[in-house]
C-alpha cells in the first residue's frame, strides 16, 4: 500500500501521483461519503489517499482527511453535490466585465462556496485591454465592496501581462484552485503566467458571445517557480439547494459580523424589526448589491424547498 495525492480526475478513473513521482491511474473500491451528503464524485483533486498497486494500476482504498473541500451543487443532479478540489490553500475567481458581460452575482454565490472553510480569495478582473470607462468604472466599484470586505482584488490582462506579475506572487509556492465561468480566459492567463503549461484555450462563441468549455475535468498542474493550480471547468450557474437559509447568513462574512447586533439571534435580515443589516445596508456600511444578492439566493432556496416539499406531499 502507497500513499499519494489525486492529481487528475476524468471521471470513473484518477491519476495518482505517488511520494516519489510516480503517476498511477487508478478507480476507487467502495462508497466514500462526505457527512452523510451525496457526492457524484466521492474523491477529488489535492485529495490524500491510499492505493494498493497491481500491474500499474491502482485501487484507492483510503481516503485520508482533508483539511478543506470546495462542493457545488451538481449541474446534473440537482439533488447531489460536485466536489471541485480539496486541500487547497487559496482560490483565484476570474471573472470579466465585459466579453463575455459580467454577472456579478456569480462572484457572490463563488464565494459562498469557499466561506465554511474560511478560504482566502482573490478576485480577477481579467481582459482589462478591453476595457474603457465605463467598464474601469464598475471594476473600481466592485473592487471597493470587496476589498472592504477583506477579499483581494486584481485587474490584469493576459494579452499585455498587465497584472500577471502580481498573480505569479499569490501562486508561489500555494496550492490554488483557479475558476471562473466560461469565457473569462481562464486558461490563457494561467499560460501567460507560466509558459510551461500550456493550456488549451478556445475563443468566445460568435454566435452567442459565451464561452465554450475548454476544460473538462479537475487537473492539478505543477507550477514552474513553485506551487501548484487546481484547474477546472467553466462554470455556468452555482446553486445552492443543498443549504439552509440560516446557512447562507452565516457566509456572508459582514452580514454575519453585523448579525450579532441583531435583535432576534435567527435574524435572516429580510422582515424582522431592528435588524442590524439593513440599518447598515441603509447607511452604506453595508453593500447594498452584495445584500440584494443575498436576498436572491434566499428566494431560490426556499422556493426550491417548497417546490421539493409539494412534489413529496
Amino acid at each position: 500500500m502507497k500513499t499519494g495525492k489525486v492529481i487528475k480526475s476524468t471521471g470513473s478513473w484518477y491519476d495518482v501521483k505517488l511520494e516519489d513521482g510516480t503517476v498511477i491511474p487508478s478507480r476507487i473500491r467502495g462508497k466514500f461519503r462526505i457527512e452523510g451528503l451525496k457526492i457524484t464524485n466521492p474523491v477529488a483533486v489535492g485529495d490524500d489517499v491510499k492505493v494498493l498497486i497491481e500491474e500499474d494500476v491502482g485501487l484507492i482504498i483510503e481516503i485520508l482527511p482533508r483539511e478543506n473541500y470546495v462542493v457545488r451543487q451538481s449541474p446534473r443532479k440537482k439533488h447531489q453535490l460536485h466536489l471541485l478540489a480539496s486541500n487547497i490553500d487559496q482560490a483565484i475567481l476570474i471573472v470579466t466585465i465585459i466579453q463575455p458581460n459580467l454577472k456579478q452575482g456569480f462572484i457572490d454565490r463563488f464565494l459562498l462556496m469557499t466561506e465554511p472553510y474560511n478560504i482566502p480569495v482573490h478576485i480577477v478582473f481579467n481582459k482589462s485591454d478591453l476595457y474603457g470607462e465605463g467598464e474601469l468604472s464598475v471594476y473600481h466599484y466592485l473592487r471597493e465592496i470587496y476589498e472592504r470586505i477583506g477579499y483581494k482584488v486584481y485587474l490584469v490582462s493576459s494579452l499585455t501581462a498587465n497584472g500577471v506579475e502580481d498573480l505569479k506572487e499569490v501562486l508561489h509556492n500555494k496550492t490554488t484552485l483557479i475558476s471562473g465561468q466560461s469565457g473569462v480566459g481562464k486558461s490563457t492567463l494561467v499560460n501567460a503566467i507560466d509558459g510551461e503549461l500550456d493550456l488549451r484555450t478556445q475563443e468566445l462563441s460568435d454566435f452567442s458571445g459565451k464561452g465554450q468549455h475548454t476544460t473538462t475535468f479537475a487537473e492539478m498542474l505543477e507550477l514552474t517557480d513553485g506551487g501548484n493550480i487546481i484547474d477546472t471547468p467553466g462554470i455556468k450557474t452555482l446553486g445552492f439547494n443543498h443549504l439552509e437559509v440560516m446557512d447562507v447568513a452565516h457566509n456572508f462574512r459582514e452580514l454575519f459580523l453585523a448579525s450579532k447586533e441583531c435583535k432576534f439571534s435567527d435574524c435572516t435580515h429580510r422582515n424582522e424589526p431592528k435588524c442590524a443589516v439593513k440599518e447598515k445596508v441603509e447607511t452604506n456600511e453595508i453593500s447594498e448589491l452584495r445584500y440584494l444578492n443575498y436576498l436572491t439566493i434566499l428566494d431560490e432556496i426556499e422556493d426550491q424547498n417548497y417546490w421539493e416539499l409539494r412534489t413529496d406531499m
